[in-house]
């Protein structure tokens, strides 16, 4: 069948992910009912309503009926996933473990709990328990031996060069972000901030893929997809929800190709064997290997080893071997000959990557 692709179906979770074939999406973000059950209403210190979460959509019933409910959107997400998909779910404590325990015995494999820590949350009026300032997120894919995306140094470009913590801080969504209504009331009680989605799509998917919300809402996944050029798939069983979604991505001009392309981490790019450059020519048996300083030297020879002295092995091993060290990584220290002096041989690797990417 034809898929869906940048489009809103509205209907009933469960039965939309049943009409899509096997294995046709990269991504699954779902932002399921939370099933609060809150009795009564809610006021502040200065007796106004607080808006919460009262719709019908939210209430599943008990346990059980959760539980059942669960399982079964959940068992249509691993089939709609690609082999090295995954998946993102995100609840607070009255779901989470629940949805947690599910993905688990499903042979789900949790890569990474995130909290999100809300910098505005919403305070606890009664004073009856702790302040509810963040809610969780659960990053698993369908087995433990598969291989997602996962753009690493991209989001440690994201922060400023260190390395991406699992502790979220992004306020809730309020201000221009917050749909609202022709009577001023919210759109949607749980619309989430579009920088968490950014951050979950930048950093799991490519652009071009397609990830699904079962759960679309008033469609935040599908205008964080859109400006980043990922494809959406939005499930949504309230007509008004969907209607008000296509509105808000219609509005979205996509990025460009440029704006949207990330940091790529070393691990993603293809693996280019020192011999290899030995083949092509970029380097000949018997040149000449140097450090920065030109003090050590390696002879090349036609099989990829190197040899200083009287011991031979890869460009890795001799490095650590002339500085008397644990390891080495050989692309970096060892250096060829330029014409502007020594230049590292990893220079001369981006330079055969180039020539595969122009070929491909």
């Amino acid at each position: 069948m034809k898929l869906p692709i940048d489009q809103i179906v509205v209907g009933d979770c469960v039965a939309s992910m049943k009409a899509l074939p096997d294995a046709c999406v990269d991504l699954v973000f779902a932002d399921p009912p939370y099933n609060l059950q809150l009795g009564g209403e809610l006021h502040r210190p200065d007796n106004s309503r607080v808006d919460g979460v009262d719709a019908e959509w939210d209430q599943i019933g008990n346990h059980d009926d959760y539980d059942l409910f669960s399982c079964a959107w959940m068992e249509e997400a691993s089939r709609i996933l690609k082999p090295d998909g995954a998946i993102w779910v995100i609840g607070s404590y009255h779901n989470i473990f629940r949805l947690g325990t599910f993905l688990q015995d499903m042979g789900f494999w949790i890569r990474n709990d995130i909290i999100w820590r809300k910098s505005n949350p919403m305070p606890n009026f009664k004073g009856t328990r702790f302040t509810n300032a963040h809610e969780t997120l659960i990053w698993a894919t369908k087995t433990k031996d598969a291989k997602p995306t996962f753009n690493y140094a991209a989001m440690k470009a994201l922060n400023d060069g260190v390395q991406m913590r699992s502790d979220w801080t992004f306020p809730i969504c309020s201000g221009a972000e917050r749909l609202k209504l022709e009577d001023g009331k919210k759109a949607h009680p749980t619309q989430k901030p579009e920088a968490l989605l950014h951050r979950v799509l930048l950093a799991t998917t490519n652009p071009g893929d397609i990830v699904l919300d079962p759960f679309f809402g008033t469609g935040t996944t599908g205008a964080a997809a859109r400006r980043l050029g990922r494809h959406f798939i939005g499930l949504e069983q309230d007509m008004n929800y969907a209607e008000i979604a296509r509105g808000r991505i219609a509005a979205i001009e996509p990025g460009s190709a440029d704006a949207i392309d990330v940091t790529k981490s070393k691990r993603a790019e293809v693996r280019i064997a020192f011999g290899s450059l030995v083949e092509s020519g970029l380097v000949k048996a018997g040149d000449k290997l140097y450090d920065a300083k030109g003090r050590a030297r390696a002879t090349v020879r036609a099989d990829g080893s190197i040899k200083a002295g009287d011991k031979t092995g890869s460009i890795h091993q001799i490095g650590a071997l002339v500085q008397n060290a644990p390891s080495c990584n050989g692309w970096t220290f060892w250096h060829f000959r330029s014409g502007d002096g020594l230049a590292p041989i990893d220079e001369l690797r981006a330079k055969a990557r180039k020539a595969l990417a122009d070929l491909g």
